[in-house]
């Protein structure tokens, strides 16, 4: 897609939160809000709840943000709610492929998404974790994510948010070179525990990309987020108090989970949008 003036962009953000309160919708806003006002870009979004109201948007938005949530991205196979979801992909790919649109539709899917979509175009295995993620931690890229232009402007490695119980393992390298799909980024690096890292950021295709961790996470939504009672009990009774404290440390490290946000989301608005725009430093 490709702005032209004075058009009004239109967002499509899917919820699969199925009710629970959460910090991603509420940072998913404030990004599309603080890239229309730094843009002078006149932006809209509707917001379609997935799991308990089984919506999904038509093909008539420009762009689609599709959120994190909770609970496993296996148990639903098969349910109304994903069926319709996955048909929502098969709807944007079809609508990508005929070449009388040149208004392609991009699409970004996070975590409980993004698991979701590597299942959908079966490029890795989703499996559940020994223990949950949870927290900041590093994020490496790999040598074919250097062209990504979502990624412009990040360092290796940098830092997100990650909170999961699943993840996403043993690419099908053969299904992803028919794709044309491309593995961005993994999870830090382990060498003491026998594990295989997990794919943190991937391309599906031309039009579709999506990340295992968090890149809409904020400092300000995290920090509330670990300091309610029943999150900093969890924290410290799974990982210990100098866990908790460090996690709290390292959200007003500019050069941390706030550097992530202010690249990833936004370099995926301006790639979709079609804008030549500087990212923030």
């Amino acid at each position: 897609m490709h702005r032209q003036d004075h058009k009004t962009v239109r967002v499509a953000i899917l919820d699969l939160y199925e009710g629970v309160a959460n910090q991603g919708m509420r940072c998913i806003r404030e990004i599309l809000n603080q890239f229309a006002e730094i843009n002078h870009l006149s932006l809209n979004w509707d917001e379609f709840d997935v799991r308990l109201k089984q919506e999904v948007p038509g093909l008539d938005y420009d762009l689609y943000i599709s959120s994190g949530g909770p609970g496993s991205p296996l148990d639903s196979e098969g349910s109304d709610w994903e069926n319709k979801y996955f048909q929502w992909i098969s709807d944007v790919l079809a609508y990508n492929a005929d070449t009388r649109h040149t208004d392609k539709k991009h699409v970004f899917f996070i975590c409980h998404s993004f698991q979701l979509a590597s299942r959908y175009f079966k490029v890795a295995e989703v499996t559940k974790r020994k223990s949950t993620a949870f927290g900041v931690f590093p994020v490496h890229c790999v040598i074919d994510s250097c062209q990504e232009p979502v990624f412009n402007g990040l360092k290796d490695p940098f830092y997100a948010v990650d909170s999961r119980d699943y993840q996403v393992i043993q690419p099908n390298h053969e299904r992803l070179r028919t794709m044309e799909a491309h593995i961005l980024a993994i999870e830090k690096s382990r060498p003491h525990v026998p594990y295989e890292r997990a794919i943190m950021a991937m391309r599906f295709n031309r039009y579709m990309i999506g990340t295992q961790f968090h890149p809409e996470a904020d400092a300000v939504g995290m920090a509330l987020y670990l300091q309610t009672e029943d999150k900093k009990k969890t924290v410290i009774e799974n990982h210990g108090y100098e866990k908790w404290e460090s996690m709290i440390e390292q959200l007003n490290d500019p050069d941390k989970i706030m550097y992530t946000y202010a690249h990833v989301l936004p370099n995926f608005l301006q790639h979709a949008i079609g804008l030549r725009v500087a990212v923030p430093a």
